[in-house]
C-alpha cells in the first residue's frame, strides 16, 4: 500500500490560515492522499427517495465500534443528518445497539450504533448489563463493513488502539474495516494528524516507499515479537473528521455510498431507525441525566415510560425516574424543582429534533413511595 503526496499534505497543513484544521480524508490506502480545507456548514445529503423501480437498489450495513466516549453516536447522527442516537458528554450513553438509516437516491446506508467496548471491570463499575459486551457482536454479524471510531484529541490514548478494539478486529478479520479519527477540531498540532495515521495503521501507508508489501510483512512480524500490538495493519481507508462540526463527513458518506452492494433495501426509504419512539424517549431522558448529574449517580437511576400518545401531531409522554434514595431525588429535582425543569426542557428539545414534531414531556421522580414531577 502507498501513501502518495505526503510532502504535499504537510505543506497544505502548514499553510492553513486562522488555525483552522484541515479535513484530511485518506482515501483508499492504495491510492493518493486527499486533503481539503475544513468548511462549515456540512453539506446536506439529498432527501430520501423511494427510488425509481427501474433502477437497481443498493445498500451497505456499517457496524460502528470503538471504546466509550469517542463520539460514535454523534458521528452517526451527523452522518445521517438526523438525531437518531441519544448523546451525552459521559461514557456509556449507548447501552444497547441501535440502528440509524439514511436513504439517498437508490442507496441505503444502515448504521449500527454499538455500546463502547468494555472490560469486565467497567461492567461492574457502571452497573452495566452483561449483554453489554455481546451487543456489538450482534451488530457486526449483520454488517458488511466495520467503522472504528478513535478519539484523536485524547493525548493519553490516541497513539494506540485499545486491546478490546484490536481483539474485535481480529475476531472479525473477514470483514473490511476503516478507521475514523474523530475530534480533530480539538487538536492544536496539525502535523499530529499525519503522525497518528502512520502510528495507528502500523505505518502501512508508507509501505510502498520501503520496498513493497513483502518487506512490510517481515517488518510487521518482527514488530509483533518485540512489542504489544497497538495498531491495525488492515484498514482499507482512513478518514479524519470532526463529528461535532460535521467536517469530513460528506467525503466519508460518499465513500460509503460507493461501497454499497446491489440488493433490496432492508427498510423503507422514509424510515430513520427501527428503534421504537418509546425506547428513544426513555434513552434520551437517561442520556441527559448523565450530563446534569455528577460522578456515578446517574448510572444508578432507572428510567421507565409511564405514558405515550400522539394526538393532532403532538407527542404527549411521561417518564418516571426511580431514585435509590431521597437524597439523590432531591439532587435531581434541585431547589423548587429547578434542575428537573432544566432537564425536562433539554430532553424536550432533543425529542423535537428527533421526531420533527411538537413534544409535551413530563419527567417525574420517585423514591420510597414519594413522587414529584416537572
Amino acid at each position: 500500500m502507498r501513501y502518495n503526496l505526503f510532502a504535499s499534505a504537510i505543506k497544505l497543513l502548514n499553510s492553513s490560515k486562522n488555525h483552522n484544521l484541515l479535513v484530511v480524508n485518506v482515501r483508499s490506502l492504495t491510492g493518493a492522499a486527499q486533503t481539503n480545507d475544513a468548511v462549515a456548514p456540512t453539506a446536506r445529503p439529498p432527501p430520501a427517495e423511494s427510488g425509481n423501480p427501474g433502477e437497481e437498489q443498493r445498500s451497505l450495513h456499517i457496524a460502528v465500534i470503538g471504546v466509550p466516549n469517542v463520539g460514535k453516536s454523534t458521528f452517526i447522527n451527523n452522518t445521517v443528518n438526523h438525531r437518531v442516537c441519544p448523546t451525552s458528554a459521559k461514557v456509556h450513553t449507548t447501552r444497547q445497539s441501535s440502528t440509524a438509516i439514511c436513504t439517498t437516491g437508490q442507496t441505503q446506508l444502515v448504521f449500527y450504533d454499538t455500546p463502547g467496548l468494555v472490560t469486565q471491570h467497567e461492567i461492574r463499575r457502571h452497573h452495566l448489563d452483561q449483554s453489554f459486551k455481546s451487543a456489538y457482536r450482534h451488530a457486526i454479524q449483520h454488517a458488511d463493513i466495520i467503522a472504528v471510531v478513535h478519539d484523536a484529541s485524547n493525548g493519553w490514548t490516541r497513539k494506540e488502539l485499545h486491546p478490546t478494539v484490536l481483539d474485535t478486529l481480529k475476531a472479525y478479520s473477514n470483514l473490511p474495516s476503516f478507521l475514523v479519527l474523530n475530534k480533530i477540531d480539538a487538536l492544536k498540532s496539525k502535523r499530529l494528524l499525519l503522525d497518528l495515521i502512520k502510528t495507528l495503521t502500523n505505518d502501512t501507508l508508507t509501505a510502498g516507499k520501503r520496498g513493497g508489501a513483502a518487506g512490510q510483512d517481515v517488518q510487521t512480524k518482527e514488530l509483533r515479537l518485540n512489542k504489544r500490538e497497538t495498531s491495525w495493519s488492515h484498514f482499507s481507508d482512513v478518514f479524519l473528521v470532526s463529528a461535532l462540526t460535521g467536517n469530513g463527513l460528506p467525503e466519508l458518506q460518499n465513500y460509503l455510498l460507493s461501497q454499497a452492494k446491489p440488493r433490496v433495501w432492508k427498510y423503507p426509504a422514509d424510515i430513520r431507525t427501527d428503534t421504537t419512539p418509546e425506547a428513544q424517549i426513555v434513552e434520551s431522558v437517561r442520556a441527559r441525566l448523565l450530563d446534569y448529574l455528577p460522578q456515578e449517580i446517574p448510572y444508578n437511576l432507572k428510567c421507565e415510560l409511564e405514558y405515550y400518545s400522539v394526538e393532532k401531531h403532538v407527542i404527549y409522554t411521561s417518564v418516571q425516574v426511580q431514585c435509590p434514595t431521597t437524597r439523590i431525588e432531591r439532587l435531581i429535582c434541585g431547589e423548587a424543582n429547578g434542575k428537573l425543569r432544566q432537564i425536562t426542557e433539554r430532553v424536550t428539545s432533543d425529542l423535537v429534533e428527533m421526531f420533527g414534531q411538537a413534544v409535551s414531556l413530563t419527567i417525574s421522580t420517585v423514591s420510597k413511595g414519594k413522587k414529584s414531577a416537572s
